[in-house]
């Protein structure tokens, strides 16, 4: 499966505690419309809950997320991850991604950030932390000298339900990543009809 960002440009960005909630977090956002789901590497049930997803939910893009060790990237990789996110840039963790021709976004924060991204191939970077780094305005500034390297741009962290189009009316500006569609205590409440509610309110400010 291809990652299709232009289809689904909301990537929840999921913390799961046990894995048995990863089949029925993953159907909820399906339900919702959203087809791309970021299992983070922040709990021991990141990589049991990849493998669930790859294998029983084939119409879900899986991808990895706070993937910050080589050790992790394998392990995204050999539990069915499609694609890896990290708060940073690590050229070793890029290269396993780049080795399996798996697309791998580093985040970002700076100028500098931006061109060591790019001297190493990335065109897709994650803005991270999003609001506390100035939000789409300091985007729009610090990007404006790299549109014509076709660099874009994943704003995850303080992204919220209403912030999100102010995000994805920029050009340089691909997806939008956040964890308020399915947050920690929904999913460990079971609450799966609220994360398809926030999923399809998601989608519906994607259309305008």
């Amino acid at each position: 499966m291809n990652v299709d960002f232009d289809q689904t440009p909301v990537v929840p960005v999921i913390v799961l505690d046990d894995a048995k909630h990863a089949l029925p977090t993953a159907r909820a956002l399906l339900e919702g419309g959203i087809k791309i789901i970021e299992i983070t590497y922040r709990t021991d049930a990141a990589a049991e809950s990849i493998q669930h997803i790859a294998n029983e939910l084939p119409e879900m893009c899986v991808g990895a997320g706070t993937v910050v060790t080589p050790d992790q990237a394998k392990s995204a990789i050999n539990n069915g991850s499609q694609f890896g996110l990290a708060p940073g840039c690590d050229p070793e963790t890029l290269a396993i991604f780049e080795e399996k021709s798996l697309p791998f976004i580093p985040g970002i924060m700076t100028p500098s950030d931006i061109q060591k991204a790019y001297a190493l191939g990335c065109t897709r970077m994650k803005f991270f932390p999003a609001g506390a780094a100035g939000g789409p305005s300091m985007l729009k500034s610090m990007s404006a000298p790299y549109l014509n390297l076709g660099i874009k741009f994943c704003p995850t962290g303080g992204v919220s339900l209403e912030n999100m189009t102010d995000y994805l009316s920029l050009q340089q500006v691909f997806a939008v990543g956040g964890s308020w569609i399915a947050t920690r205590d929904l999913i460990q409440a079971e609450n799966w009809a609220e994360i398809t509610e926030r999923a399809t309110k998601a989608m519906d400010r994607t259309k305008g």
